[in-house]
């Protein structure tokens, strides 16, 4: 009877240790695609700021010829 009772105890702490590995699997997954995510929107910011300033650059391209044409 009281190898039964050890090997029900053992059967618990082995499934608890499992499931325990995989809430930290999980959790190291989520925190990776968190920080993936992180960089595609840093990624995205630097090239909208890229694309404002080549915007800026042209604007100011066509204004400089608007105004020597006009002269």
């Amino acid at each position: 009877m009281r190898h039964s009772a050890a090997m029900k105890t053992l059967l618990v702490m082995l499934a608890v240790a499992a499931l325990t590995g995989c809430g930290v699997e999980t959790a190291s997954t989520a925190a990776t695609a968190g920080s993936i995510k992180k960089q595609e929107l840093e990624q995205g910011q630097k090239t909208m700021q890229q694309a404002q300033q080549k915007i800026d650059g042209a604007m100011q391209q066509v204004q400089s010829r608007a105004g020597q044409a006009a002269q």
